[in-house]
């Protein structure tokens, strides 16, 4: 596929995100896509999309997430990101503080056929812990 085709798969990956429209990771990810760096318990898949950003969007009702910078080539989409919202709800173990966040990540995505096939990031965790008052910061 080309890098247009990709781009335009994962612009919609990330207003699934933003609408909660998870069912979209069924058009956007493969049966078999790896994730490199999954959350913990996170299955493979559409549906380990799924149930880990309903679980940010449990925690973060007001979530959204806002792609700063974009590279691609014929196979892979890199992105810098960053997530802003409001803890509403339990994270991770933690009851809602309604503190906000405002946290920076990056992807990689691999792609073939017009699906992600594998996916590598990394989001700062640590900071949403800090922001939320878990640990000192």
């Amino acid at each position: 596929m080309s890098k247009e085709t990709n781009i335009a798969a994962q612009k919609t990956f990330g207003e699934a995100v933003n609408s909660a429209n998870y069912e979209l990771f069924k058009e956007l990810v493969a049966a078999n896509a790896v994730d490199h760096d999954p959350a913990p318990g996170q299955v493979p898949g559409p549906d380990g999309y799924a149930e880990f950003f309903g679980m940010m969007r449990t925690a973060f009702p007001d979530m959204k997430l806002a792609v700063e910078q974009l590279s691609a080539d014929e196979d892979t989409v890199s992105f810098a990101y960053r997530v802003t919202g409001t803890h509403e709800g339990d994270f991770m173990g933690h009851p809602a503080s309604g503190k906000a966040i405002n946290i920076r990540g990056m992807q990689i995505s691999k792609f073939e056929d017009g699906k992600m096939v594998e996916r590598w990031g990394s989001s700062d965790e640590l900071g949403i812990l800090k922001q939320i008052g878990v640990i000192a910061g």
